[in-house]
C-alpha cells in the first residue's frame, strides 16, 4: 500500500498530466470531489487519496485509447 506522500505525489503527477497532454480534460478535474462536503474539515486518508487517483487514472484510460 502506498503512503499518503507517495500517493500525493502519484496526485500531483496524473494531474500535471492531464493538464499538460490532455488540456480538455481539466475541466473534469474540478468536478471530481476529493471528499463528501458533510463536515466542516473532513479528513482526508488513504483510502480517500487512492480512491480519487483510481479516478484520474480512470479517465485517463478510457479517454486516451479513443483521442490519440
Amino acid at each position: 500500500m502506498k503512503t499518503e506522500k507517495e500517493l500525493n505525489e502519484a496526485i500531483l503527477k496524473i494531474t500535471s498530466k492531464i493538464h499538460n497532454e490532455y488540456p480538455e480534460l481539466s475541466k473534469y478535474l474540478l468536478e471530481i470531489p476529493i471528499t463528501i462536503p458533510e463536515v466542516s474539515s473532513p479528513e482526508i486518508n488513504i483510502k480517500i487519496l487512492t480512491d480519487y487517483y483510481e479516478t484520474l487514472e480512470n479517465i485517463l484510460k478510457k479517454y486516451i485509447p479513443n483521442h490519440n
